[in-house]
């Protein structure tokens, strides 16, 4: 079968990842790249082998597929013109600034009987794959995502940005429907949310405490989640799984903690991801993050980001 040609529209710094991977895919064509920063492309396309392009719109007539990694706000409106010219996309999380807009892709892939899927990145996390094998009803979720200040999305706060990472993972293993939102946030060194803590209480029992900062110094990307008779620690940096449970003695005496590990092959989420896209767009296997999926993790995450800004105003009111 024919290589499916790609594009990249935006090659920042994920995506000029988005087109080393695709370059290196044996079932994908790096068609060409776009990016208005002036001798971005160039750079990248270099050493890639592939061509640069004006405009987004020059790759319509050209691409198959396309990877759209622009800032969140340009989302809907450079997705629904690729989808109506028939071409299959991967946007970047999340998946758009709005539900509204949210709501344009998601059309748009149905009308025009295309692939959207969602770049939620941890979900090809070698580890998360695994922790989705053992998880049965989990009663509570404790998630830390913290990094280094980086001048990049500062167009999004940090619950857009980091957060929501942890934010569709969580969605991803409680189906339940969300009851209750409580979340605060501060800004430090922007003028949007820097720092943000949510709690999120599920409609079957289940409660998560999420924290993401983009102004620490150290790198933590860790998810810990207790279920009935076990704890269960995540490292998305490590990708390896850690599970602590209690091991009934037969002769009735007091229970034994024991623990093991899943240590599965590391794998570049990145390569992974792309890759289940370009399957998908030729029909291979389900999208495995949807436009649906994006929009459920955007319409919680954008309900932290409204409590989060309107207890950063009572503070400042106060103050």
């Amino acid at each position: 079968m024919e290589k499916i040609r790609v594009g990249v529209v935006g090659v920042g710094a994920l995506g000029q990842h988005h087109a080393r991977v695709y370059a290196s895919l044996p079932d994908a064509d790096l068609v060409g790249i776009v990016d208005p920063f002036p001798g971005r492309a160039e750079e990248v396309a270099g050493p890639l082998g592939t061509k640069v392009f004006p405009s987004y719109s020059d790759l319509f007539d050209k691409v198959d597929a396309v990877s759209i990694a622009a800032p969140t706000t340009l989302h809907g409106q450079i997705g629904e013109q690729f989808l109506r010219e028939g071409i299959h996309v991967l946007v970047e999380k999340p998946i758009a600034h709005s539900l509204e807009d949210a709501d344009r892709l998601i059309h748009a892939a149905k009308a025009n009987n295309r692939v959207l899927q969602v770049g939620h990145l941890e979900r090809f996390n070698p580890a998360v794959v695994q922790l989705r094998e053992i998880v049965r009803k989990p009663r509570f979720f404790e998630a830390h995502r913290m990094g280094l200040f980086s001048p990049r999305s500062l167009d999004i706060d940090v619950i857009l940005d980091l957060m929501i990472h942890d934010l569709d993972i969580i969605c991803l293993l409680v189906p339940s429907p969300v009851a209750k939102v409580d979340a605060v946030g501060i800004a430090i060194l922007s003028n949007r949310i820097d720092i943000a803590n949510a709690r999120i209480h599920f409609e079957d029992g289940c409660v998560a405490n999420i924290t993401a900062s983009r102004v620490s110094m150290e790198k933590i990307r860790k998810l810990r989640l207790f279920q009935k008779q076990e704890y269960i620690s995540l490292d998305y940096t490590r990708q390896d799984v850690a599970i602590f449970g209690l091991n009934q003695r037969p002769d009735g005496g007091i229970p034994e903690i024991v623990s093991r590990k899943l240590t599965p092959e590391r794998k570049e989420p990145l390569r992974e991801e792309l890759s289940a896209f370009v399957r998908a767009a030729r029909g291979r296997q389900p999208v495995e993050c949807s436009g649906e999926d994006g929009r459920r993790v955007l319409a919680l995450a954008l309900q932290i980001l409204a409590q989060a800004e309107r207890a950063q105003a009572l503070e400042i009111d106060i103050s």
